[in-house]
């Protein structure tokens, strides 16, 4: 194998999943440049086992595309004939979701550009699409705390469907902003018909819970649609 075709594949991949040399070296423990001199320097000469390991990973695509050993040489990134990993989708139905630092959030309004970006997670697109997605309106985020444990924990990370938000309320987990604060809280719309008031609430009783709120009170992000928690 053509010892620069790991670096022509990972600049490749960094630049169409819109990445940067930065971030990718701090999500492998790395210092800021390690990245951007392995693909501009040859240096390392080839990326550690985990490095490359996490790396494909992260991208979803094949390890031996990065320059991992395997049987008989993998075809050049650039080939006609690359042969996809029956493992890992095809690359060009993984689509990067954006990871957000929401830390960062202040004022009204939903989870915007111009928050910070952490990083990127890839999704098989045709996945997405099963649930009713759209790449371009779902965003990344973390919970903070424990008011809606057992649901979500601390630490737990959510997909959050900006495009599934005031508009489209119903029984349900969203995130919202109340009183310039982010939560992430249960919503049920007020039983009671011509009463448009919401109940915002925790799953852990340990919390407080808000009756009849004026739902102009209330600024709904979007609908938490998923999420996954790390196991220690």
């Amino acid at each position: 194998m053509d010892e620069n075709a790991p670096r022509e594949f990972l600049a490749k991949l960094i630049a169409d999943r819109g990445e940067n040399y930065g971030s990718l070296s701090r999500l492998l423990g790395r210092n800021a440049a390690y990245i951007q001199q392995f693909i501009k320097r040859g240096t390392p000469r080839k990326l550690d086992e985990e490095d490359r390991r996490l790396l494909a990973r992260y991208f979803g695509v094949d390890e031996m595309m990065l320059g991992a050993p395997g049987p008989g040489a993998p075809p050049h990134m650039l080939s006609d004939q690359r042969q996809e990993s029956k493992i890992f989708p095809k690359l060009e139905s993984v689509v990067a979701i954006p990871r957000l630092l929401v830390e960062a959030s202040a004022g009204h309004g939903a989870l915007a550009d111009d928050e910070e970006k952490v990083a990127t997670i890839g999704f098989d697109r045709h996945w997405l699409k099963q649930l009713g997605l759209s790449p371009e309106t779902v965003s990344i985020i973390d919970v903070k705390g424990e008011s809606m444990s057992p649901t979500l924990v601390d630490g737990d990370t959510i997909m959050v469907d900006r495009a599934d938000g005031a508009e489209r309320l119903r029984d349900g987990i969203y995130v919202l902003r109340l009183d310039d604060a982010l939560m992430v809280k249960r919503v049920a719309l007020s039983p009671q018909r011509g009463v448009a008031a919401l109940t915002v609430s925790s799953d852990n009783r340990h919390y407080p819970t808000w009756q009849d709120v004026d739902p102009a009170l209330v600024d709904i992000v979007g609908r938490v649609v998923w999420s996954c928690r790390r196991l220690i």
